[in-house]
């Protein structure tokens, strides 16, 4: 008869353990968020490198494998990169550098030439300057020798031109635009189909000054590989944005939620997936030029999950792991952690299958085609998941004792009637 009440106690003591199993220090958790982004920004430059020297390659040998190649590296670039998207928005130091490398969307005919509907802009004046076929131009009222193509005139000079932000000229979406060209298919199949005609140097060249092209690629590959270079050493040890995250672990773990609440709900649901939607506009694509906008959505949402969760899986297939910030959110709540990592997984689930999707022949830009139902419930399904989960995180800001943490918003949630005005 006794039994039952020995197995009550046993259970009773071992969840009285449980419960108090000492939680991670903020210290700790703020160690792995340093870690993750260590790993990720060391990901996205090994692969960026392995983007430059398919660049070269193609360069030195242009053909329709090299061309591809450049393609598949330029992809394969995208993956670590998108999951530090997260280390924006509370992290000023990720904040003042993001523009060089994923500013978008871009006029992309200030960089080379585009087809004859693209028009003129009235909120540009360098919309259609073309700098590979104009070596000398006037910008701002000051004559530009553009002669010579290098990385300091793609940043210093072009990017962001007359304090235009859509005046991109650096970065992944402008080498994107240099290897898939333009996507004339609005909402219908198909992305940019640029030949390799268009870097051949000598006879063949298609498109025209394919000398100067090829010399902008380099230029835009080898600029990028030696921004991540920074970014990367800003998170190694020693380097400025670790010491900054760990020198306060208030502001810290404010920085982490900061960036985990704004990419989810007005940079991602608003800006990147509701505002598409709601334009039907292909041109609101992130990864517009080689329809892999899928992509990006998926791991933008896989960045926020590792951050939570204190878990990233390399390139290589090697993890970095630590104490995370679902760790001591458990330890103040626990129901309240079950919550955030079930709206994690729901959000990657509608992810996942907005990605599986796309890469079986429903491309992003025709999920956005007006009167696409499956195409809006694939879209809606993500944009509602991110912005449930960035709820939750409001109730972990509370639970943790932070003050109210300032979350980037968009018109597109906030203020639907602004869009179309």
């Amino acid at each position: 008869m006794k039994t039952p009440f020995l197995i009550t106690t046993a259970l009773a003591l071992t969840l009285g353990t449980a419960a108090l199993a000492e939680a991670p220090t903020p210290r700790a958790v703020l160690e792995t968020y340093a870690d993750i982004a260590a790993a990720e920004y060391a990901d996205s430059l090994s692969t960026a490198k392995a983007l430059q020297a398919a660049v070269d390659a193609l360069i030195a040998d242009p053909s329709a494998d090299t061309l591809q190649a450049a393609k598949d590296a330029w992809l394969a670039s995208r993956n670590p990169y998108q999951q530090t998207e997260v280390f924006r928005f509370g992290n000023a130091i990720v904040d003042d550098w993001e523009g060089k490398v994923n500013a978008w969307p871009l006029d992309e005919g200030l960089i080379d030439y585009v087809d004859a509907s693209y028009g003129d802009s009235d909120e540009n004046d360098y919309a259609a300057l073309n700098v590979v076929a104009t070596p000398v131009f006037t910008l701002s009222g000051t004559e530009v020798d553009a002669t010579d193509i290098t990385p300091d005139l793609l940043a210093n000079t072009l990017h962001e031109a007359d304090g235009i932000d859509s005046n991109v000229a650096t970065g992944y979406h402008a080498i994107e635009f240099l290897l898939w060209g333009q996507d004339l298919n609005g909402t219908g199949e198909g992305a940019g189909n640029r030949p390799y005609t268009d870097f051949i140097q000598g006879d063949g060249c298609t498109g025209d000054h394919c000398d100067r092209r090829a010399a902008y690629l380099k230029a835009a590959a080898d600029l990028l590989v030696s921004d991540l270079e920074f970014m990367a050493a800003q998170w190694a040890a020693g380097g400025e944005a670790r010491e900054t995250v760990l020198a306060d672990d208030t502001a810290g773990l404010t920085a982490m939620l900061t960036g985990m609440g704004s990419l989810s709900y007005g940079e991602q649901a608003g800006e990147r997936m509701r505002l598409g939607l709601m334009l039907n506009d292909p041109e609101e694509e992130h990864d517009c030029f080689s329809d892999n906008t899928h992509n990006s959505h998926y791991y933008d949402g896989k960045g926020i999950q590792n951050v939570y969760l204190g878990s990233y899986t390399r390139v290589d297939g090697s993890v970095v792991s630590g104490p995370s910030l679902s760790d001591l959110v458990a330890a103040k709540d626990a129901a309240l952690d079950a919550e955030v990592k079930a709206k994690l997984d729901t959000t990657m689930t509608a992810l996942g299958a907005l990605k599986d999707a796309a890469d079986n022949g429903f491309a992003y830009d025709q999920m956005l085609q007006r009167g696409s139902i499956k195409g809006e419930e694939l879209i809606m399904g993500g944009v509602n998941g991110l912005i449930d989960q960035a709820k939750s995180f409001e109730r972990v800001v509370a639970a943790l004792g932070l003050d109210g943490i300032e979350v980037e918003g968009s018109d597109s949630l906030d203020n639907p009637s602004a869009v179309f005005q």
